[in-house]
């Protein structure tokens, strides 16, 4: 009787099989041996429990799947369907040609991060962007960190440590991740004193609670939800002329979260504070988001006035909060765009907010109409999209959508999310929904080509 166990392939001719010439190629000839070796260990356990001896290609297959479910990148790109722009589970803001182009570039060699190339000494890596945000906001300083939480948490260290910072109870926000803007404060070490009440705070509330140890006055702008009904709030302006009155003046520190330099009601939202409102009305400091409808690379903007911005340049927590030089060319090149004036054609945040409704029927009804010369049914419905990212919370965009139906929606979405690329939609009334305002236009045949195979492999 043949022993089972001999007729397992030893572990040099499993290395030496031609369909493991790119894995030893990609992970390394080591890894691709401690997998073979994994597989024949498992393979020998199975035949000690009665089964049949796997045969090469078996043994082949095994090591193939292990060494990509294992050790392939678990970062990759995706296809939002979901009709959610700033999606922060998916990476928020796509980034521009420019932006990826710029990012590009300064990473494949050496660059001027902090180098004057005119007096050839060591410069400032905030130059390269800070200029642009004074021109665009109109502020007399700037600076950049890695994400608006570490810019207010930087602020609030240089400027207020160890004393108090008042803040309205309806502004006491939780951000995404269950970060909330007292830990925040908390960490900081500066003292939160509460004013007002969840839903009515005025400026007498903040004028009563100035003491000889407060050190500021912080606004905090409701940017992931809103307060409908018998409602106060101050305005920057009412929150500035307190603080001015003050002996010494107190600084006024703005967090407007997402941040934005356009004005959203031109696309049929409602209106958001912008950046260039912030400063104009007298805010000391003013932050947000790179990554949000500022559709840049993930970073925190602080904007302001310069001897409140010397102080966080001294504050030993900024090089530990710094940027790297592709975060800098990315946001340089997406700052330029508003420079031109063509934001709304070069980023993609804000090409999908402007995209026009009929556009956006004839992309799905050229969808639906794919689906169907391939034999696999589709419906298309009205719809909502939604800017998300904590961004303009309650308010949507009429699109279109392309409805698949199924009987087991919840798998089918599971089938699109493990395809290669990944399809991410979302699932109402037990179907499975894909809006084309999300699905860049340069993505489109890739995608088409993807729910198919999915949808003929389910049929």
């Amino acid at each position: 009787m043949t022993n089972p166990y001999r007729q397992l392939p030893g572990l040099d001719a499993l290395l030496h099989h031609t369909q493991l010439g790119d894995a030893i190629h990609t992970f390394g000839r080591a890894t691709v041996r401690d997998v073979a070796r994994e597989v024949l260990e498992a393979a020998r356990a199975r035949i000690h429990e009665g089964e049949a001896t796997p045969d090469e290609l078996q043994l082949i297959t095994g090591m193939m799947t292990l060494l990509e479910h294992t050790l392939a990148p678990s970062l990759r790109p995706i296809i939002n369907a979901t009709g959610v722009v700033l999606h922060t589970n998916l990476g928020r803001a796509p980034l521009s040609l420019a932006a990826r182009q710029a990012m590009d570039a300064v990473s494949h060699g050496y660059s001027n991060l902090e180098y004057d190339l005119e007096s050839g000494r060591r410069g400032s890596r905030y130059s390269h962007a800070e200029q642009l945000l004074c021109q665009l906001t109109g502020a007399e300083a700037a600076l950049v960190v890695n994400n608006n939480a570490a810019a207010v948490t930087l602020v609030l260290r240089s400027l207020a440590a160890g004393k108090e910072v008042i803040l309205s109870r309806g502004e006491m926000v939780e951000i995404g991740g269950g970060f909330r803007i007292p830990d925040i404060m908390r960490q900081s070490g500066a003292r939160l004193v509460e004013v007002g009440t969840t839903n009515r705070t005025r400026v007498a509330d903040y004028a009563q609670a100035i003491a000889p140890e407060t050190a500021a006055i912080l606004k905090v702008h409701r940017s992931n939800f809103k307060l409908v009904g018998f409602t106060a709030s101050a305005g920057m302006g009412e929150l500035v002329e307190l603080a001015a009155q003050q002996q010494p003046p107190l600084p006024v520190l703005n967090d407007l979260g997402s941040g934005t330099l356009l004005n959203t009601a031109d696309f049929g939202l409602e209106y958001e504070p912008t950046v260039q409102d912030s400063v104009q009305a007298g805010a000391a400091l003013t932050t947000f988001s790179g990554d949000k409808l500022l559709g840049g690379p993930q970073a925190g903007i602080i904007v302001g006035k310069k001897t409140h911005l010397q102080k966080l340049r001294q504050q030993p927590l900024t090089r530990a909060l710094r940027v790297d030089k592709t975060t800098l060319a990315g946001l340089q090149a997406t700052l330029m765009a508003y420079l031109r004036g063509t934001a709304t054609a070069e980023i993609p945040v804000w090409r999908m907010i402007s995209a026009p409704v009929a556009e956006l029927a004839a992309r799905a009804q050229a969808w639906a109409a794919e689906l169907a010369a391939a034999g696999m049914p589709a419906d298309l419905r009205p719809g909502q999209s939604t800017v998300g990212g904590g961004s303009l919370p309650g308010q949507s965009l009429p699109t279109t959508l392309l409805a698949l139906p199924s009987s087991q929606p919840d798998q089918l979405a599971q089938r699109l999310r493990l395809a290669s690329p990944a399809i991410v939609g979302r699932i109402e009334h037990d179907t499975v929904l894909l809006d084309p305002r999300t699905v860049q236009p340069a993505q489109e045949a890739l995608f088409l080509q993807t729910l198919l195979r999915v949808l003929q492999a389910e049929s």
